[in-house]
Protein backbone atom coordinates (compact mmCIF):
# COMPACT_ATOMS: atom_id res chain seq x y z
CA UNK A 1 0.00 0.00 0.00
CA UNK A 2 0.62 3.40 -0.26
CA UNK A 3 1.34 5.56 2.93
CA UNK A 4 2.40 9.07 4.06
CA UNK A 5 5.42 8.21 6.49
CA UNK A 6 6.65 11.02 8.89
CA UNK A 7 10.49 10.24 8.42
CA UNK A 8 11.61 13.09 10.73
CA UNK A 9 10.08 15.73 12.38
CA UNK A 10 8.32 18.18 9.75
CA UNK A 11 8.59 15.47 7.19
CA UNK A 12 5.91 13.56 5.34
CA UNK A 13 6.93 11.26 2.59
CA UNK A 14 4.59 8.89 0.52
CA UNK A 15 5.93 5.78 0.19
CA UNK A 16 5.19 2.17 -1.19
CA UNK A 17 4.70 -0.01 2.36
CA UNK A 18 4.36 -3.32 3.62
CA UNK A 19 1.32 -3.71 5.97
CA UNK A 20 1.90 -6.02 8.75
CA UNK A 21 0.04 -9.49 8.96
CA UNK A 22 -2.54 -8.76 11.38
CA UNK A 23 -2.69 -9.33 15.35
CA UNK A 24 -5.37 -11.96 16.27
CA UNK A 25 -7.60 -9.05 17.76
CA UNK A 26 -6.78 -6.09 15.03
CA UNK A 27 -9.01 -5.53 11.33
CA UNK A 28 -7.50 -4.63 7.81
CA UNK A 29 -9.66 -1.36 6.52
CA UNK A 30 -9.12 0.03 3.00
CA UNK A 31 -9.02 3.84 4.23
CA UNK A 32 -11.88 5.97 2.77
CA UNK A 33 -11.36 9.65 4.38
CA UNK A 34 -9.09 10.87 6.93
CA UNK A 35 -9.54 14.58 8.63
CA UNK A 36 -6.45 16.79 8.36
CA UNK A 37 -6.47 18.87 11.61
CA UNK A 38 -4.08 21.32 13.74
CA UNK A 39 -3.34 18.25 15.49
CA UNK A 40 -1.61 16.25 12.93
CA UNK A 41 0.33 19.74 11.94
CA UNK A 42 1.54 19.64 15.52
CA UNK A 43 2.17 15.75 15.72
CA UNK A 44 3.82 16.04 12.16
CA UNK A 45 6.04 18.49 13.19
CA UNK A 46 7.29 16.77 15.94
CA UNK A 47 5.67 18.73 18.91
CA UNK A 48 3.35 15.78 20.47
CA UNK A 49 6.60 13.61 20.93
CA UNK A 50 5.78 11.17 17.61
CA UNK A 51 8.75 8.62 16.93
CA UNK A 52 9.17 8.58 13.35
CA UNK A 53 8.66 6.52 11.42
CA UNK A 54 5.07 6.68 11.78
CA UNK A 55 2.32 6.89 9.91
CA UNK A 56 -0.27 9.63 11.31
CA UNK A 57 -3.93 10.70 10.89
CA UNK A 58 -5.45 9.62 14.49
CA UNK A 59 -9.43 8.95 13.05
CA UNK A 60 -10.96 7.62 9.79
CA UNK A 61 -13.15 5.31 8.00
CA UNK A 62 -13.30 3.07 5.65
CA UNK A 63 -14.30 -0.10 4.71
CA UNK A 64 -13.22 -3.51 6.40
CA UNK A 65 -11.05 -5.88 3.99
CA UNK A 66 -9.70 -8.75 6.65
CA UNK A 67 -10.37 -10.17 10.06
CA UNK A 68 -8.00 -11.27 12.23
CA UNK A 69 -8.79 -14.73 14.47
CA UNK A 70 -10.45 -13.41 17.34
CA UNK A 71 -12.09 -10.75 16.48
CA UNK A 72 -16.25 -10.11 17.25
CA UNK A 73 -18.37 -7.82 16.02
CA UNK A 74 -17.22 -6.45 12.98
CA UNK A 75 -17.73 -8.38 9.59
CA UNK A 76 -16.01 -8.12 6.16
CA UNK A 77 -17.66 -5.50 3.46
CA UNK A 78 -18.83 -3.02 6.89
CA UNK A 79 -18.42 0.51 6.83
CA UNK A 80 -17.14 1.65 9.91
CA UNK A 81 -15.41 4.72 11.84
CA UNK A 82 -12.37 4.22 13.22
CA UNK A 83 -12.50 6.31 16.10
CA UNK A 84 -9.76 8.45 17.90
CA UNK A 85 -10.49 6.76 21.26
CA UNK A 86 -10.90 2.83 21.90
CA UNK A 87 -13.06 1.33 24.32
CA UNK A 88 -11.73 -2.24 25.32
CA UNK A 89 -14.12 -2.69 27.89
CA UNK A 90 -11.76 -4.34 30.53
CA UNK A 91 -9.35 -1.71 31.88
CA UNK A 92 -9.22 0.39 35.04
CA UNK A 93 -10.89 3.36 33.10
CA UNK A 94 -13.48 1.59 31.09
CA UNK A 95 -15.15 -0.45 33.82
CA UNK A 96 -15.23 2.87 35.84
CA UNK A 97 -17.32 4.07 32.83
CA UNK A 98 -14.54 6.53 31.39
CA UNK A 99 -13.74 5.02 28.33
CA UNK A 100 -12.38 8.25 27.42
CA UNK A 101 -9.45 7.39 29.11
CA UNK A 102 -9.20 3.86 28.01
CA UNK A 103 -5.56 2.40 28.32
CA UNK A 104 -5.27 1.05 24.84
CA UNK A 105 -5.11 4.53 23.79
CA UNK A 106 -3.00 6.32 26.90
CA UNK A 107 -1.00 3.30 28.49
CA UNK A 108 0.80 1.40 26.20
CA UNK A 109 4.16 0.81 27.46
CA UNK A 110 5.83 -0.39 24.05
CA UNK A 111 4.55 2.62 22.12
CA UNK A 112 2.01 2.76 19.68
CA UNK A 113 1.60 -0.46 17.45
CA UNK A 114 3.79 -1.44 14.77
CA UNK A 115 1.56 -2.08 11.30
CA UNK A 116 4.31 -1.25 8.12
CA UNK A 117 7.20 -2.12 7.16
CA UNK A 118 9.15 0.25 4.90
CA UNK A 119 11.47 -0.25 1.76
CA UNK A 120 14.44 -0.26 3.76
CA UNK A 121 13.04 -2.63 6.64
CA UNK A 122 12.32 0.11 8.83
CA UNK A 123 9.19 -0.63 10.52
CA UNK A 124 6.53 2.19 10.69
CA UNK A 125 3.94 2.28 13.75
CA UNK A 126 0.17 4.21 13.44
CA UNK A 127 -0.18 7.33 15.47
CA UNK A 128 -3.29 7.62 17.40
CA UNK A 129 -3.34 3.76 16.87
CA UNK A 130 -5.17 4.56 13.61
CA UNK A 131 -2.64 5.49 10.47
CA UNK A 132 -4.95 7.09 8.71
CA UNK A 133 -3.00 8.69 5.79
CA UNK A 134 -2.76 5.33 4.33
CA UNK A 135 -4.26 3.44 1.89
CA UNK A 136 -4.97 0.45 4.31
CA UNK A 137 -5.15 0.52 7.85
CA UNK A 138 -4.48 -2.32 10.80
CA UNK A 139 -6.42 -1.20 13.39
CA UNK A 140 -7.62 -2.51 17.14
CA UNK A 141 -11.31 -3.89 16.64
CA UNK A 142 -12.13 -2.32 19.48
CA UNK A 143 -11.89 1.71 17.90
CA UNK A 144 -14.23 0.62 15.33
CA UNK A 145 -17.77 1.44 14.91
CA UNK A 146 -19.47 -0.21 12.03
CA UNK A 147 -22.40 1.53 11.29
CA UNK A 148 -25.17 2.10 8.15
CA UNK A 149 -25.51 4.91 6.65
CA UNK A 150 -25.99 7.10 3.14
CA UNK A 151 -23.62 9.64 4.51
CA UNK A 152 -20.37 9.80 2.10
CA UNK A 153 -17.02 9.11 3.12
CA UNK A 154 -15.72 12.84 3.63
CA UNK A 155 -18.62 12.91 6.03
CA UNK A 156 -18.43 10.24 8.50
CA UNK A 157 -14.52 10.84 8.25
CA UNK A 158 -15.18 13.48 10.85
CA UNK A 159 -17.16 11.01 13.39
CA UNK A 160 -13.67 9.39 14.54
CA UNK A 161 -12.85 13.08 16.02
CA UNK A 162 -14.53 15.98 15.00
CA UNK A 163 -17.78 15.79 15.80
CA UNK A 164 -17.78 13.24 18.62
CA UNK A 165 -15.17 15.83 20.67
CA UNK A 166 -17.43 19.05 19.26
CA UNK A 167 -21.14 17.22 20.17
CA UNK A 168 -20.03 15.30 23.17
CA UNK A 169 -18.45 18.59 24.95
CA UNK A 170 -21.82 20.18 24.64
CA UNK A 171 -24.01 17.28 25.42
CA UNK A 172 -21.85 15.00 27.72
CA UNK A 173 -19.30 16.82 29.02
CA UNK A 174 -21.26 20.46 29.25
CA UNK A 175 -24.99 19.17 29.26
CA UNK A 176 -25.87 22.39 28.21
CA UNK A 177 -29.50 23.46 29.23
CA UNK A 178 -32.24 25.02 27.07
CA UNK A 179 -32.15 28.90 27.48
CA UNK A 180 -28.74 29.14 28.43
CA UNK A 181 -25.60 31.33 27.55
CA UNK A 182 -22.93 29.37 25.42
CA UNK A 183 -19.75 30.96 24.79
CA UNK A 184 -17.44 28.70 21.69
CA UNK A 185 -13.99 30.43 22.31
CA UNK A 186 -12.54 29.23 18.84
CA UNK A 187 -13.94 28.71 15.55
CA UNK A 188 -12.39 25.98 13.88
CA UNK A 189 -13.57 22.67 13.23
CA UNK A 190 -14.40 21.77 17.09
CA UNK A 191 -15.64 25.30 17.31
CA UNK A 192 -17.99 25.22 14.25
CA UNK A 193 -19.34 21.63 15.87
CA UNK A 194 -19.42 22.75 19.31
CA UNK A 195 -21.73 25.62 17.84
CA UNK A 196 -24.19 23.46 16.09
CA UNK A 197 -24.57 20.78 18.99
CA UNK A 198 -25.63 23.81 21.47
CA UNK A 199 -27.97 25.34 18.95
CA UNK A 200 -29.45 21.68 19.47
CA UNK A 201 -29.00 22.05 22.64
CA UNK A 202 -31.70 24.74 23.10
CA UNK A 203 -28.86 27.40 24.13
CA UNK A 204 -30.37 31.05 24.12
CA UNK A 205 -27.43 32.86 23.22
CA UNK A 206 -24.57 31.16 21.79
CA UNK A 207 -21.00 34.07 21.65
CA UNK A 208 -18.85 32.70 19.06
CA UNK A 209 -14.59 33.97 19.49
CA UNK A 210 -12.66 33.80 16.75
CA UNK A 211 -10.07 36.26 15.34
CA UNK A 212 -10.48 35.08 11.59
CA UNK A 213 -13.16 36.81 9.88
CA UNK A 214 -13.76 33.83 7.74
CA UNK A 215 -14.51 31.41 10.79
CA UNK A 216 -16.62 34.21 12.58
CA UNK A 217 -18.90 34.05 9.29
CA UNK A 218 -19.12 30.19 9.41
CA UNK A 219 -20.17 30.76 13.02
CA UNK A 220 -22.78 32.70 12.60
CA UNK A 221 -24.58 30.35 9.70
CA UNK A 222 -23.86 27.62 12.05
CA UNK A 223 -26.27 29.15 14.65
CA UNK A 224 -24.25 31.68 16.67
CA UNK A 225 -26.36 34.56 17.91
CA UNK A 226 -22.77 36.76 17.94
CA UNK A 227 -19.31 36.69 16.93
CA UNK A 228 -16.62 38.05 18.47
CA UNK A 229 -12.97 39.08 17.68
CA UNK A 230 -10.94 38.47 20.78
CA UNK A 231 -7.96 40.67 18.76
CA UNK A 232 -10.40 44.07 18.83
CA UNK A 233 -10.68 43.97 22.36
CA UNK A 234 -10.53 42.17 25.87
CA UNK A 235 -12.92 38.96 24.96
CA UNK A 236 -13.99 38.87 28.31
CA UNK A 237 -15.23 42.07 28.95
CA UNK A 238 -16.92 41.43 25.97
CA UNK A 239 -18.72 38.48 26.64
CA UNK A 240 -19.52 40.01 29.86
CA UNK A 241 -21.05 43.17 27.55
CA UNK A 242 -23.23 40.86 25.83
CA UNK A 243 -24.71 39.08 29.64
CA UNK A 244 -25.30 42.06 30.87
CA UNK A 245 -21.96 41.79 33.13
CA UNK A 246 -22.39 38.58 34.62
CA UNK A 247 -20.46 36.63 31.91
CA UNK A 248 -21.94 32.62 30.63
CA UNK A 249 -23.28 29.86 31.75
CA UNK A 250 -21.07 27.66 29.76
CA UNK A 251 -17.74 28.36 28.11
CA UNK A 252 -16.81 26.05 25.69
CA UNK A 253 -12.99 26.33 24.82
CA UNK A 254 -11.98 24.67 21.36
CA UNK A 255 -8.91 26.72 20.56
CA UNK A 256 -5.71 25.62 22.08
CA UNK A 257 -3.70 27.89 23.62
CA UNK A 258 -3.48 28.18 27.23
CA UNK A 259 -4.03 31.76 26.92
CA UNK A 260 -7.61 31.32 25.44
CA UNK A 261 -8.34 28.58 28.25
CA UNK A 262 -7.65 31.15 30.99
CA UNK A 263 -10.37 33.40 29.19
CA UNK A 264 -12.32 31.07 28.60
CA UNK A 265 -12.99 30.18 33.19
CA UNK A 266 -12.81 34.30 33.56
CA UNK A 267 -15.94 34.84 30.76
CA UNK A 268 -17.71 32.65 32.83
CA UNK A 269 -20.07 33.87 35.80
CA UNK A 270 -19.79 32.58 39.49
CA UNK A 271 -21.34 28.62 39.13
CA UNK A 272 -20.42 28.20 35.46
CA UNK A 273 -19.17 25.78 33.46
CA UNK A 274 -16.13 25.75 31.40
CA UNK A 275 -15.16 22.87 28.83
CA UNK A 276 -11.53 22.80 27.49
CA UNK A 277 -10.45 20.80 24.88
CA UNK A 278 -7.20 22.50 23.52
CA UNK A 279 -3.33 21.73 24.12
CA UNK A 280 -0.39 23.42 23.40
CA UNK A 281 3.08 21.28 23.02
CA UNK A 282 3.82 19.09 25.51
CA UNK A 283 5.03 20.94 29.05
CA UNK A 284 2.57 23.76 28.67
CA UNK A 285 0.92 24.90 31.84
CA UNK A 286 -2.63 26.70 32.57
CA UNK A 287 -2.53 29.78 35.01
CA UNK A 288 -5.84 30.80 36.46
CA UNK A 289 -6.44 33.11 39.27
CA UNK A 290 -6.93 31.36 42.84
CA UNK A 291 -10.46 33.07 43.54
CA UNK A 292 -12.47 32.43 40.63
CA UNK A 293 -10.56 29.05 40.08
CA UNK A 294 -11.53 27.34 43.60
CA UNK A 295 -14.17 30.02 45.92
CA UNK A 296 -16.72 31.10 42.49
CA UNK A 297 -18.18 27.40 41.74
CA UNK A 298 -17.44 26.87 38.66
CA UNK A 299 -17.00 23.51 37.15
CA UNK A 300 -13.73 22.95 35.08
CA UNK A 301 -13.56 20.19 32.89
CA UNK A 302 -11.87 18.63 30.67
CA UNK A 303 -13.25 16.98 27.19
CA UNK A 304 -10.75 14.21 25.90
CA UNK A 305 -13.03 12.99 22.57
CA UNK A 306 -16.23 14.88 24.12
CA UNK A 307 -16.65 11.85 27.04
CA UNK A 308 -18.47 9.50 23.92
CA UNK A 309 -19.68 6.31 24.64
CA UNK A 310 -18.24 4.92 20.91
CA UNK A 311 -21.39 2.73 19.88
CA UNK A 312 -23.88 4.89 21.74
CA UNK A 313 -23.06 8.32 20.35
CA UNK A 314 -21.62 7.84 17.08
CA UNK A 315 -24.73 5.83 15.77
CA UNK A 316 -27.14 8.99 17.19
CA UNK A 317 -24.30 11.50 15.20
CA UNK A 318 -24.64 10.15 12.15
CA UNK A 319 -29.01 10.13 12.29
CA UNK A 320 -28.17 14.01 12.94
CA UNK A 321 -26.00 14.85 9.91
CA UNK A 322 -28.52 12.42 8.24
CA UNK A 323 -31.57 13.95 8.69
CA UNK A 324 -30.30 17.63 8.37
CA UNK A 325 -29.70 18.37 11.76
CA UNK A 326 -25.73 19.27 11.15
CA UNK A 327 -24.58 20.36 8.54
CA UNK A 328 -20.57 19.19 7.65
CA UNK A 329 -20.24 22.08 4.89
CA UNK A 330 -20.18 24.69 7.11
CA UNK A 331 -16.86 22.29 8.75
CA UNK A 332 -15.31 20.46 5.29
CA UNK A 333 -13.23 23.39 3.44
CA UNK A 334 -11.31 20.89 1.05
CA UNK A 335 -10.43 17.74 0.16
CA UNK A 336 -6.83 16.14 -1.04
CA UNK A 337 -5.11 13.09 -2.46
CA UNK A 338 -2.33 11.38 -0.71
CA UNK A 339 0.16 12.94 -2.74
CA UNK A 340 -1.22 16.02 -1.83
CA UNK A 341 -0.12 15.72 1.76
CA UNK A 342 1.80 18.52 2.67
CA UNK A 343 -0.67 20.75 0.97
CA UNK A 344 -3.32 19.64 2.91
CA UNK A 345 -0.35 19.91 6.28
CA UNK A 346 0.54 23.51 5.05
CA UNK A 347 -3.58 24.52 4.74
CA UNK A 348 -4.26 23.75 8.57
CA UNK A 349 -1.05 24.87 9.64
CA UNK A 350 -2.17 28.61 7.58
CA UNK A 351 -5.52 28.22 8.60
CA UNK A 352 -6.54 28.14 5.13
CA UNK A 353 -8.95 25.25 5.82
CA UNK A 354 -11.42 24.93 8.71
CA UNK A 355 -10.79 21.06 8.00
CA UNK A 356 -9.70 19.56 4.96
CA UNK A 357 -9.85 16.05 4.30
CA UNK A 358 -7.32 13.37 2.77
CA UNK A 359 -9.08 10.95 0.55
CA UNK A 360 -5.96 8.22 0.08
CA UNK A 361 -7.75 6.15 -2.38
CA UNK A 362 -8.29 8.84 -4.95
CA UNK A 363 -5.68 9.66 -7.43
Amino acid sequence: MRAAVMTAPGRLEVQEVDLLPLAPWRIRVRTGATPFCVTDVMNSDGVFGKEPPTILGHASMGVVEELGPEVAGVRVGDRVVVHGTAECDRCFYCVRGRTDQCSLIFDRPDGPPQVARLADGSIATAAGNVGGYAELMSVDARQVVAVDTTLSDVELGLMGCGVTTGLGSVFNVAAVVPGSDVAVVGCGQLGLWMIQAARLAGAGQIIALDPDAGRRERAAKAGATATLDPDAADPVEQVRALTGGYGVTYALEAAGPALAQRQAVLMTHRGGTVVLTGCEPLGAELSLPQVPAALHGRAILSSQNGRVRMHHDIPRYVRMLEDGRLDASLVVSAEFTLDEITEAKEAARAHRTVIGVVVPNRR
